[in-house]
C-alpha cells in the first residue's frame, strides 16, 4: 500500500498523538502533575486530525453531490 505525503503526515500525527495521550494519562495514573506542554501538544495534534478528517468527509460528500 502506497501513501502520499499527506496520508503519511496523518499517520505520523495519529501515532504521535496516541503516544502523547498515553504519556499524559500515564502521568495522571502515577499521580504526577503532567506538563501543560504535554496537554497542549495532545490538543493540537487532536485538532489537526479532526480538521483533516472533517475536510476529507466534506470533500467526499461534495464529490458525490456535485
Amino acid at each position: 500500500m502506497k501513501f502520499n505525503t499527506l496520508e503519511l503526515t496523518r499517520v505520523w500525527a495519529a501515532v504521535t498523538g496516541l503516544v502523547l495521550a498515553v504519556c499524559y494519562f500515564g502521568a495522571l495514573y502515577l499521580d504526577t502533575a503532567p506538563s501543560p506542554l504535554l496537554a497542549m501538544l495532545v490538543t493540537a495534534i487532536g485538532g489537526f486530525e479532526m480538521f483533516l478528517f472533517g475536510q476529507d468527509q466534506w470533500l467526499k460528500r461534495r464529490g458525490k453531490h456535485g
